[in-house]
């Protein structure tokens, strides 16, 4: 069989499998995946499989008229019977290691297909995907860095382990590079390569040694990237009064960055208010304004790895806790809140004795809403397992804040979303034993189950 014949079965198997999904074809599907692949792509509009299974839910008065506001497991209503065989559909290409966030030429995820298209069931589906394969990337991090600490080399003979079938999102906080991969592109496209090595947002380190601007409105790093914009000070503002509801309690925030959410916390009158920050620049532009003066704060220059053991051998204990940091990951935010805050933030403490508050700034893929609710969704889990009951308030962002205006000389928008999800955590669930969410609903485990 020459390249021609063998090149066009493959796309004739390609076409198949699509058109089985678009049909939501369960038993032709089933059979086509015994040979094929749940991740082939359509030449023309990039579809996979879960796309066109989606995508198929779509009719002519839907394409022009639905456009709707979605919160993930929120479904005003149950799904029709064609939205009902599509689920099924999904499911079982998820099944078959279907990627849960490929892009079509659109740019669009199969989730954001549903959302546009009003299928919140279908929506949440593909969202619960993300949040499963996003936890066993997590698990798996933990398991290569127990084998990296006993062996090196066991550590690499593992590193051949079937690995899952989805592609990880991109986790840092203030989010610049696409929370998504980017579009399959021709390996020999040396493009992406060299926009990696100039983005010192990538590195924590690298990101310290960099060149900092200042200007009214923003903070940018070397690379173009918003370290911080004056937009997010209505967050920054609520961020602290949740923290510090009465005057007289003890802050801790970590990541100065404009100093606005430590402006809105001395606003709270604190009693202490510890600022811990590492980039030279920053500590600088603190020093000229006069925050190394100020009654009753404490300035610790470095990393924060570096500075909470020490805080937490001399039994410092806090009332808030605020975690702002930039060009670190979503694994350091996770340590953060699993390893010290445990060892920082009073149980007894808080207004009235209620305990301690703990909060951070959540823009984990805030550049696309499909992934900002898989990693609203992850962190809570997350946060639950560390023993924090977490509770989420939605709070608008400025309404022109999409307009281009906005983002001049930035490298990329970090935000496209209009809701802000303000989370708080507390020990409550440790000391009632409550779930997560105990006022709303708890969160149900089965959901993430294949």
């Amino acid at each position: 069989m020459d390249e021609a014949d063998t090149t066009g079965e493959i796309d004739l198997l390609t076409q198949s499998i699509l058109l089985a999904a678009s049909h939501h074809d369960l038993k032709a599907l089933k059979d086509l995946l015994r040979d094929g692949s749940a991740n082939v792509q359509d030449a023309e509009t990039g579809f996979t499989p879960l796309h066109a299974a989606i995508a198929a839910c779509e009719s002519d008065e839907e394409e022009t008229q639905k456009s709707v506001e979605h919160t993930n497991g929120n479904a005003e209503s149950a799904p029709s019977a064609e939205e009902e065989a599509a689920i099924e559909t999904v499911k079982l290409l998820l099944q078959n290691g279907a990627i849960w966030n490929d892009l079509d030429k659109n740019n669009e995820t199969p989730g954001c297909i549903a959302r546009r298209l009003g299928l919140n069931a279908l929506y949440d589906v593909v969202v619960d995907a993300g949040v499963r394969a996003e936890l066993l990337f997590g698990r798996l991090d933990e398991y290569q860095a127990l084998n990296d600490s006993e062996d090196d080399e066991d550590a690499q003979e593992g590193s051949d382990a079937t690995q899952p079938t989805t592609q990880p999102m991109e986790k840092d906080q203030h989010q610049i590079e696409p929370s998504i991969p980017e579009p399959r592109e021709d390996p020999k496209d040396g493009a992406a390569a060299s926009e990696v090595v100039d983005d010192v947002s990538l590195d924590n380190k690298t990101y310290l040694r960099s060149a900092l601007t200042f200007t009214q409105d923003k903070l940018l790093d070397d690379s173009a990237n918003a370290v911080m914009m004056s937009w997010e000070t209505t967050i920054m503002n609520r961020h602290a009064e949740v923290l510090l509801p009465v005057e007289g309690l003890r802050a801790l925030n970590v990541g100065h960055g404009m100093g606005i959410v430590d402006t809105a916390i001395q606003s709270h009158s604190p009693r202490t208010h510890h600022i811990i920050e590492a980039h030279p620049q920053v500590i600088q532009q603190m020093r000229e304004r006069g925050w190394f003066h100020k009654p009753g704060v404490v300035i610790h220059e470095g990393r924060w790895q570096d500075i909470l053991p020490k805080l937490i051998e001399d039994g410092i204990m806090f009332d808030g806790i605020y975690y702002d940091t930039f060009a670190e990951d979503y694994k350091a935010l996770k340590e953060f809140f699993s390893e010290h805050v445990i060892g920082l933030l009073d149980p007894a403490g808080g207004r009235d004795g209620e305990g301690g508050r703990f909060s951070f700034y959540n823009g984990l893929g805030a550049d696309r809403q499909i992934c900002y609710d898989v990693y609203t969704k992850v962190s809570e889990m997350d946060l639950f397992e560390a023993g924090f009951d977490t509770k989420w308030e939605d709070v608008p962002v400025p309404a022109n804040l999409m307009d281009p205006s906005n983002w001049k000389d930035i490298r990329r928008p970090y935000w496209a979303l209009d809701i802000y999800r303000l989370p708080t955590s507390t020990y409550e669930l440790a000391i009632s034993g409550s779930c997560p969410n105990d006022a709303e609903e708890p969160i149900d485990w089965d959901r993430f189950r294949v």
